[in-house]
């Protein structure tokens, strides 16, 4: 490899090594100063890191340290077969200081005016290669055996850093599900009430403005009976089925919940001079969304309705679970009113199926 044995380490390279792992918290973090090392060790005027995307076949500079003479602009992205590094790697060369004669057909380097060139891989754990270490002259020249040591062991030093960043980009996409599932009701994919209850009170903290906030609280009426009647599967297949008609009916910015059982909440936000006619409005809505023909896989249910109650937001309010209890109390005055009235029986439900068109 025509490497000259001679040290090319600086006095205080220990230290500053020891410096950059140690403060280092992200692959930039440790990049930068490693650079800068390794530009000083091998004397080149530039120094690299770049990524290699397998997928996309392409490979990308994310952090480079240049002078003057020669620069590897950040960011720049190359073909993967066009690099030095795919030539070096597929030679097992990893210096040459003539660049221009053996790899002349790299554009890349011809145009950057590369003469000398050095790399060390970045293996994930399983061995897969995830980018490289590089660093390079516009002159040839020599390079120590030990600027070449240096360079594996920082490239390792990377991979090593890659390896925590990918572990904790693993954890927090972990962390993230763990969390949506724990705030998202398993039956009907709605908001459970612990999420309802955070949103709530986000919407109560927030700065005041001329806007109200209004809950509605849904419960459905003689739920039990399809449960009883057609079993628990047919009765999750009714809330779900809910669920969605709840969803198609609102704005973007409402909010949608299983409270828990066969009761439901929605949230929403309207001007506070509007705000009363509003909730009365919604209550409505909410009311014929779950109205109707219900196909469920065991029957058709002719389902008259939910009682709902809906309630606005005093400007002091501040206490979510006490807002949500006023809210129920207004649907269980709806519901008292419902039983009172002269209404067609709550759930009337019907073996024959599929014989005219269905609400789903």
């Amino acid at each position: 490899m025509n490497l000259v044995t001679r040290t090319a380490i600086p006095s205080n390279f220990l230290g500053a090594l020891v410096a950059a792992v140690t403060h280092a918290h992200t692959l930039e973090g440790l990049a930068r100063p490693l650079l800068e090392l390794l530009q000083t060790v091998s004397g080149l005027e530039s120094a690299y890191l770049a990524r290699l995307d397998q997928p996309e076949g392409s490979f990308r500079v994310l952090h480079a340290r240049n002078t003057y003479r020669l620069t590897v602009p950040e960011g720049l992205v190359t073909p993967w077969a066009d690099t030095l590094c795919k030539r070096a790697l597929d030679e097992g060369r990893f210096y040459a200081n003539d660049v221009a004669g053996r790899w002349a057909s790299c554009e890349v380097a011809q145009r950057l005016g590369i003469a000398t060139y050095i790399c060390a891989p970045i293996r994930a754990k399983g061995g897969e290669l995830v980018g490289a270490l590089c660093a390079a002259s516009d002159e040839r020249k020599p390079v120590a055996d030990t600027a070449m040591q240096v360079l594996a062991l920082f490239a390792h030093l990377v991979a090593q850093q890659v390896e925590r960043e990918q572990l904790l980009a693993s954890l927090q996409q972990a962390t993230q599900s763990l969390t949506a599932a724990a705030l998202t009701d398993t039956v009907t994919q709605l908001p459970n009430r612990n999420a309802l209850l955070d949103e709530m009170q986000r919407q109560l903290a927030a700065p005041p403005d001329d806007r109200a906030l209004i809950v509605a609280f849904i419960d459905l009426d003689d739920f039990k009976p399809i449960n009883d009647k057609f079993g628990h599967a047919a009765g999750d297949q009714f809330l779900h089925t809910v669920a969605k008609r709840l969803r198609r009916m609102l704005r973007d910015s409402d909010f949608a919940a299983r409270v828990g059982g066969d009761e439901f909440a929605v949230l929403a936000l309207e001007q506070r001079e509007k705000a009363g006619d509003a909730a009365a409005a919604l209550a409505r809505r909410l009311e014929g969304a779950t109205r109707g023909r219900f196909k469920l896989d065991v029957a058709l249910i002719d389902y008259s309705g939910a009682s709902v109650g809906a309630v606005v937001a005093e400007p002091d309010c501040s206490n979510a679970q006490a807002l949500l209890n006023k809210a129920q109390a207004a649907m269980d005055t709806t519901k008292q009113l419902r039983k009172h009235a002269p209404l067609p029986a709550p759930v009337r439900m019907s073996i024959a199926r599929y014989e005219w068109p269905v609400i789903e």
